[in-house]
């Protein structure tokens, strides 16, 4: 297991959660500067704190994973480092997201208490359907997290441009056109490693982690890595590598 990738992961991880969990909470608590800004703020900040994420990661000297689905992906496709560093990844990945949410609890710690509703404190830590459909949910982030694992392993085939730049547009327009169903969580890492601070952390009036819910955020994702991944590998003869 290398150190230096489970340290790489969990502050490009942190990063990642610290902002983009961060720009949820400046819209949605009260009495903040960014409340009601609204979802094109939220989207775009996600994909910056992608940016932010992957490059400190890779300059630390891991493949900038951030997330166990794209892991889970990588080893599908035949990554030989994802596969040789897995354990190291997953475990970068959650601890790296559950600093992150903490560090947005403590941020943000004033106003959680102005603010009334106990669901939009948990939509700050964690995502939840607009309209709650089990099956259809889980498709949403199937999907999803199929677009994002596809885009990883084809833009570099095409694309010379550096690869968290591009990833981070990508999971923009994922937000943008697919994240009004689920909150496209796309990310296992991202959603359960705040959904654990949020049951443990001391938040007034939080009401519920919505358990029930939590599983669909977690495997959907790692469905739709492996489908991506498995229709790459069949297509990679086309694109010549």
């Amino acid at each position: 297991m290398d150190i230096k990738i489970i340290l790489a992961e969990i502050i490009g991880t942190m990063l990642l959660i610290l902002l983009g969990d961060g720009v949820v909470a400046n819209v949605l608590l009260g009495k903040t500067k960014g409340n009601n800004s609204g979802w094109i703020v939220i989207t775009w900040a996600w994909g910056l704190a992608v940016f932010v994420g992957a490059y400190v990661a890779v300059a630390l000297g891991s493949g900038a994973h951030l997330n166990p689905a794209v892991t889970v992906g990588l080893v599908v496709a035949g990554n030989a480092n994802a596969s040789a560093n897995f354990v190291g990844y997953i475990i970068g990945e959650m601890l790296g997201a559950m600093l992150g949410a903490f560090l947005v609890w403590l941020h943000y710690y004033p106003h959680w208490k102005e603010t009334a509703d106990p669901g939009l404190k948990l939509a700050v830590f964690s995502t939840g359907p607009a309209i709650r459909n089990t099956v259809l949910n889980f498709v949403s982030e199937v999907i999803g997290t199929f677009v994002l694992m596809f885009g990883i392993l084809a833009i570099p085939a095409v694309w010379t441009l550096p690869g968290p730049f591009t990833v981070a547009l990508l999971v923009v327009v994922i937000g943008l056109a697919l994240g009004g169903t689920t909150g496209y969580a796309i990310n296992p890492a991202r959603d359960l490693g705040p959904r654990i601070m949020h049951a443990i952390l001391p938040i007034p009036g939080k009401g519920s982690s919505d358990w029930g819910y939590s599983w669909i955020p977690v495997v959907g994702p790692i469905v739709g890595a492996s489908i991506a991944a498995l229709l790459f590998n069949v297509l990679k003869p086309m694109l010549g590598i």
